[in-house]
């Protein structure tokens, strides 16, 4: 997808934002005219509160923190064991592609540095613009970055839901705990390796007074399978060109 330029209106927005931090931010790619960049783990609070805080920039609301699992983007579209991984194009760039060949920097992102990322949406109220920041957590085994919480209080229950879905421990948050899941419950529902049908289900079990959990009892299914049609138009037979006709 070709990418679209920025509108002299962010394309100014962007040259004050490099000009003020300089260093330890990477504008994102975009085909949207959407500004964006990515922060390093390091110096993530130090870049928000200049966002926030400076006179020309005053990006003062957070309007959402989310997480991303990169695990197998790009390279794989359907991970399951009853469909095959190839076949599909949709969702993934390989390397044999001329698009990735001819546009580095659009190969790259499809080949995210770590698994794990935190993504912010910014507001500025008083200019009426909006930026996006990526932060990549520098472990996939423990993913951790700052909590933004001292900068905008918005992100308490927004870093909550980062961690409750997709495992993302933020460093200083107040109240880390879970926020849409059930106590006690176990993994993060949308890390890429979570299974679909979950890992238990529970009931109401009316001899023992209360809500019990068991082992899920859904049998795994292919979702999306790859279908291969048996019919004339695979005979080879059929498709053979025939060496009379010109």
């Amino acid at each position: 997808m070709p990418r679209k330029d920025l509108s002299p209106r962010y394309a100014a927005l962007a040259g004050a934002i490099e000009a003020k931090l300089k260093s330890g931010i990477e504008r994102l790619p975009t085909t949207t005219g959407e500004l964006g960049y990515r922060v390093e783990p390091e110096l993530l609070l130090e870049v928000c509160r200049t966002l926030r805080d400076d006179p020309e920039l005053k990006l003062e609301m957070l309007i959402d923190v989310c997480g991303v699992d990169y695990q197998a983007y790009g390279l794989d579209e359907w991970q399951t064991t009853s469909a095959t991984g190839t076949g599909f194009s949709r969702g993934t760039l390989r390397e044999t592609d001329p698009l990735a060949a001819a546009d580095e920097d659009q190969h790259a992102q499809y080949r995210p540095a770590g698994r794990f990322a935190v993504v912010y949406h910014l507001l500025s109220i008083t200019h009426n613009h909006r930026l996006r920041l990526k932060c990549f957590c520098p472990s996939d085994e423990r993913p951790i970055v700052d909590s933004v919480c001292d900068v905008w209080s918005s992100a308490d229950w927004f870093e909550r839901e980062a961690f409750d879905l997709y495992g993302v421990l933020f460093r200083g948050h107040p109240d880390l705990r879970r926020l849409l899941t059930d106590y006690g419950f176990i993994g993060h529902p949308f890390r890429k390796d979570f299974p679909l049908i979950g890992n238990v289900e529970m009931r109401y079990d009316p001899a023992r007074g209360r809500v019990v959990y068991e082992p899920v009892s859904i049998e795994p299914r292919t979702l999306v399978p790859k279908v291969i049609r048996d019919d004339a138009r695979y005979e080879p037979d059929l498709n053979a060109k025939d060496p009379g006709s010109a």
